[in-house]
C-alpha cells in the first residue's frame, strides 16, 4: 500500500526534475543573486501575487523561513502571537526561542488564531508595561496544523485586529498550495499579498524537491532578509537550483485560476484525493476530526486500529483524547493517485 504519512516522501514531479536535469550543466552566480532562473522565478510570483513592490527570497525549507521571517520582524524584547499548537511553537525544537525571540500562544483549540484569543494575550502582555515581553507580530498558517483553510473574512478579522493593534502579521504557506485550491477556499495570492507583511509559498510540500518563496511587503524585513538568511544558515549557495523549480512551477499561469500553473495542478491534485480519501473514510464508518477540506485528513479511531493504520498506510497518530482515542492524520500529495486512497480504503472497510 502506498505510504500516506506526509506530502514530501516522494522526490519531486518529473517536469521540475526535467528542468532541473535541463539546465544542470548551466554555469550561474549562486546565492539566488541574479542568476536569470531565480530572477525569472521573482518576476513570475511577483506577477502572480499582483504587486511588483514586494520583495521575493527564496529559503531551503519551511524551518528556515520562519525562522528568518519571525526573528527578523521582532526586536529582541518582543514576541510573537500563535496558537497553541501553531508550527513555530510545537513542530521547530524552539528554534524562535534559540534566536532570543519569545513565541506567546493563545488558547485557540481548532488551529485558527481567533481575535479574541490573540486579544487575550495581548492585554496579559501588555498589562505591565516594560516588564513582559511585549507582542508585535502575530503568526498564523495556511492550511492550519488541523488542515483548515482561512477564508477572507476570517483572514480579514485577524489582520484588522492585528494591525489596529500596531501588530505586523506573517502567514507560513508551507501548504499555500492546497490551501488555495480547497473546495471551500476563496484567498488569492493577490488578496493575499494586500492582507499581510509576509507569507511564504511552500514548495517542498508541494511538489518540489525542497524549497519555499518569502513573499514581502515589509520594507524593513526586505532590507535585513538576505543577511539574516545567511546568518541563520538557511541560504543555498546553490540558489539557481530554488529558481529553476519556482519558475517551473508558476510559468504558464496566473494564481490559482483556470490558467492554473503546474503549482496549482500540483496542489489541486492532492485534494482531490484527499477529499476522495474523506467521504470514503465517513462511508466506511470512521469519524472525522475536524472539517479539512485539503489535502490532510484527521480521523477518530481506536488505540487499536491506530497501530493498524500506522503500520500499513504509514499515517501519523496526530494527538491522544481525552477518552484514550487517537486521532490519526493521512496526507496527500501531489504524486497520490486515486487508485491509491481506493486502496487505503478498502483496506479501512476490512478493518
Amino acid at each position: 500500500m502506498r505510504m500516506f504519512m506526509n506530502d514530501y516522501s516522494e522526490g519531486a514531479a518529473p517536469a521540475l526534475l526535467d528542468a532541473l536535469v535541463d539546465t544542470n550543466y548551466e554555469q550561474t552566480v549562486g546565492y539566488t543573486e541574479g542568476d536569470p532562473h531565480t530572477e525569472h522565478a521573482r518576476e513570475l510570483i511577483r506577477t502572480a501575487v499582483g504587486r511588483n513592490d514586494v520583495s521575493v527570497e527564496f529559503c531551503i525549507g519551511g524551518t528556515s523561513a520562519n525562522l528568518v521571517c519571525v526573528s527578523g520582524m521582532l526586536r529582541d524584547y518582543e514576541g510573537v502571537i500563535c496558537t497553541k499548537d501553531g508550527h513555530i511553537n510545537v513542530h521547530e525544537t524552539g528554534a524562535i526561542a534559540a534566536c532570543g525571540r519569545t513565541v506567546l500562544p493563545t488558547d485557540d483549540a481548532d488551529g485558527f488564531l481567533s481575535p479574541e484569543a490573540a486579544e487575550r494575550v495581548w492585554r496579559f502582555q501588555t498589562s505591565t508595561g516594560r516588564h513582559m515581553t511585549r507582542p508585535a507580530l502575530i503568526y498564523i498558517s495556511n492550511t492550519t496544523e488541523f488542515g483548515g483553510v482561512w477564508t477572507r473574512d476570517r483572514l480579514d478579522a485577524i489582520c484588522d485586529w492585528a494591525h489596529g493593534h500596531d501588530l505586523k502579521v506573517y502567514l507560513d504557506g508551507a501548504r499555500l498550495g492546497s490551501a488555495l485550491t480547497a473546495s471551500n477556499n476563496d484567498i488569492t495570492l493577490p488578496y493575499l499579498a494586500q492582507k499581510v507583511d509576509a507569507f511564504s509559498i511552500g514548495g517542498t510540500k508541494n511538489g518540489m524537491l525542497f524549497g519555499e518563496a518569502v513573499v514581502i511587503a515589509d520594507k524593513q524585513l526586505a532590507l535585513d532578509f538576505p543577511y539574516l538568511v545567511k546568518e541563520r544558515g538557511g541560504l543555498l549557495a546553490k540558489g539557481r537550483l530554488l529558481g529553476v523549480q519556482f519558475e517551473t512551477a508558476f510559468a504558464g499561469g496566473a494564481a490559482n485560476t483556470p490558467d492554473e500553473a503546474l503549482y496549482w495542478q500540483l496542489a489541486r491534485n492532492a485534494n482531490v484525493c484527499a477529499n476522495h480519501l474523506r467521504s470514503g473514510m465517513i462511508e466506511a464508518g470512521y469519524t472525522p476530526y475536524g472539517d479539512s477540506t485539503s489535502n490532510q485528513q484527521f480521523f477518530i479511531v481506536s488505540p487499536d486500529k491506530a497501530e493498524q493504520f500506522e503500520k500499513s498506510s504509514g499515517c501519523e497518530v496526530f494527538l491522544t483524547l481525552e477518552d484514550g482515542q487517537k486521532v490519526i492524520r493521512f496526507v496527500c500529495s501531489w504524486a497520490t493517485k486515486l487508485n491509491d486512497v481506493d486502496e487505503l480504503l478498502e483496506y479501512a472497510r476490512e478493518l
